[in-house]
């Protein structure tokens, strides 16, 4: 098991990273019908973002009530 300190570390990293995804999935949602071909793609990584950041808070939530 990770130390806190390395998964509030890894926790901030993957906020960043679903945050830039959800911004990703938003310009390209209000750019539409423009590069509607990316969807799927956008949304994919958006979805695996947040779900990295659910799991990772979830660890850090453990690892803290431990």
């Amino acid at each position: 098991m990770e130390d806190l300190e390395t998964l509030k570390a890894r926790a901030k990293k993957l906020n960043a990273q679903a945050t830039q995804a959800k911004m990703d999935l938003h310009d390209l949602s209000e750019d539409l019908p423009t590069n509607w071909e990316q969807i799927l793609e956008v949304a994919q990584r958006a979805y695996d973002a947040h779900k990295n950041l659910m799991a990772a808070r979830k660890e850090l939530a453990a690892a803290s009530a431990a």
